[in-house]
């Protein structure tokens, strides 16, 4: 998905502590992307939270993990 940001403007946001709910979970409307990379940026990736897909992706991993723990 293209984002209508430039690149420092994207490291703007995600350096950026409003973007965090607890300083932990990454939740930026404006951000039209679903992972976004961390803030020390060699460490991993994070979900944006205000990204619908999120929590599609978390529900699919929850129905996963419920689904593989029933079956077995």
């Amino acid at each position: 998905m293209k984002t209508p940001f430039e690149k420092h403007e994207l490291d703007r946001m995600i350096n950026d502590p409003v973007n965090y709910k607890w300083n932990i979970f990454y939740f930026n409307p404006r951000d039209s992307r679903t992972i976004v990379p961390k803030r020390k940026k060699n460490l991993a990736w994070t979900l944006n939270f205000a990204s619908p897909y999120t929590w599609i992706i978390l529900l699919g991993v929850i129905i996963f993990v419920y689904a593989y723990n029933v079956l077995s």
